[in-house]
């Protein structure tokens, strides 16, 4: 009589069981948010020669408009870095090693700086490893490298991934802002949240357990008749 009374509680348990099972898969299958994207902005590029001239250290500041309405609304940037002037070969052609950190020129003592792409309530924060040359014969300037993404709000908070870009700008020699076009390429993740389970399914549990119960007490009774 036991067994024909818990019958109907075992296929019962391994729904909830899978149930359970769905949930951890699609936590572990689906964790991420993906992005991928690409903006072309504007450019005004601004070096400072005079920060570290005896380590040939230079101060780069770049901002970016974006030439039409970006995705998610970053339609500004704003780059900070250091520069290191690399052995030269070429007297007319001048080429760096740009980083946001400081420690990797041996600096110490200065700040680090980050990269910020914004213009609502999405934003992105990255660290930037890049290079570029100076050609004063042709009056250009020739880079790209990477952003390395550790943050962001709105969409993107707790985002993670790569910025990859080119970009050439006009030299100016006058000390205003070298004028020019970047290309930029966004891979991104951001954290996705694993719905907690429904409501539904907390209480077909309780029901089982309660069931369980009643028939356990049952058995007792019957067992103490016997």
């Amino acid at each position: 009589m036991f067994g024909s009374r818990i019958g109907w509680l075992i296929p019962a348990t391994l729904t909830i069981v899978s149930l359970s099972s769905n949930i951890q898969s699609a936590k572990a299958q689906d964790n991420y948010n993906d992005y991928t994207f690409s903006i072309d902005y504007n450019t005004f590029v601004t070096f400072d020669p005079t920060f570290r001239p005896d380590l040939g250290i230079i101060r780069a500041t770049i901002k970016g408009e974006s030439t039409k309405p970006a995705p998610y609304g970053l339609d500004l940037f704003l780059s900070d870095d250091y520069g290191k002037l690399e052995p030269i070969e070429n007297p007319s052609i001048n080429k760096y090693t740009f980083n946001s950190n400081p420690s990797v020129f041996g600096l110490e003592g200065e700040p680090a700086f980050s990269d910020r792409y914004y213009g609502g309530a999405n934003e992105l924060f990255g660290k930037a490893s890049d290079s570029a040359e100076i050609n004063f014969a042709e009056g250009i300037i020739k880079g790209g490298g990477a952003i390395t993404v550790f943050g962001g709000t709105g969409l993107f908070k707790n985002a993670t991934g790569t910025i990859t870009f080119t970009e050439q700008d006009q030299l100016d020699p006058s000390g205003t802002p070298s004028q020019g076009l970047a290309k930029l390429n966004f891979t991104l993740q951001t954290p996705q949240k694993v719905p907690e389970p429904t409501t539904t399914t907390s209480l077909i549990g309780i029901g089982l357990i309660g069931a369980s119960l009643v028939i356990s007490k049952r058995y007792k009774k019957q067992g103490k008749r016997i």
